[in-house]
């Protein structure tokens, strides 16, 4: 993929990994659009970097996604980087399934939704890609994350199989499996992590050289282990790092 001169739209860009990737894109010569829920957050990134565009957008409303979808008709990279993660255990009586809607729908629901609205537009462009951020979680599950571990397991089997129903076209089907990194969602718990940038450094240099499916970090390991060790893995994951 080239890496510059493209209308780079990232969902979830305001802070952590997305914004790491927008930095990256915007280095690159790109024109870089960023979606978040937070104005505030948003403002605050169009300050430090005032070429990126902002949108404030909540990816649950499939509305709000065919509204980016109209205002952004060439865009030629999309990166679905959104994602929430709750801990709870299934039995705790305060749990409610909106909580379980809320997740699913903005880590697997709207990814697959916005990739199917913005088709017909990627279509067109001579070269296209789809990035898909998904986790090590979705190889290996942790206890206290379920509905996480299920949505992020869902991403990557639907980012393979994407990948073979377009490779035949002009868009390529991108994986970003990232390892655990230090992002607000990860603030408090965990350790072991790499930052944002690093993640996006190791990226970048598969990104160049078309690797679709981006083993990021320590999840080299991990696939291996889940590979030949699988109670290892298992064993390892279950409790959390």
């Amino acid at each position: 993929m080239s890496t510059h001169s493209n209308i780079v739209l990232i969902t979830g860009g305001s802070s952590g990994i997305g914004l790491a990737l927008a930095r990256k894109f915007l280095q690159g010569q790109n024109t870089v659009i960023i979606t978040g829920r937070d104005s505030q957050k948003l403002a605050d990134v169009k300050q430090i970097l005032p070429d990126i565009i902002t949108e404030v957008a909540d990816l649950r409303d499939l509305n709000a996604l065919q509204q980016l979808v109209n205002r952004y008709p060439n865009v030629n990279i999309l990166i679905n980087n959104a994602g929430i993660q709750y801990n709870y255990e299934f039995l705790n009586p305060e749990i409610t399934p909106e909580l379980i809607d809320a997740e699913l729908r903005t880590n697997l629901i709207a990814p697959l939704q916005l990739i199917k609205l913005m088709l017909p537009h990627l279509q067109q462009q001579p070269k296209a890609a789809i990035i898909n951020v998904s986790s090590g979680l979705g190889l290996v599950p942790k206890q206290s994350a379920p509905v996480y571990c299920g949505s992020k397991a869902g991403l990557h089997i639907a980012t393979k199989a994407l990948r073979w129903q377009l490779e035949t076209t002009s868009i390529k089907v991108f994986e970003i499996i990232a390892p655990l990194v230090d992002t607000p969602m990860t603030q408090g718990r965990g350790k072991g992590k790499i930052s944002p940038d690093t993640l996006v450094d190791e990226f970048w240099r598969n990104f160049t050289r078309d690797r679709y499916e981006m083993q990021i970090g320590k999840t080299k390991l991990l696939f291996f282990l889940n590979r030949w060790f699988p109670q290892i893995a298992e064993k390892i994951l279950r409790r959390g790092i």
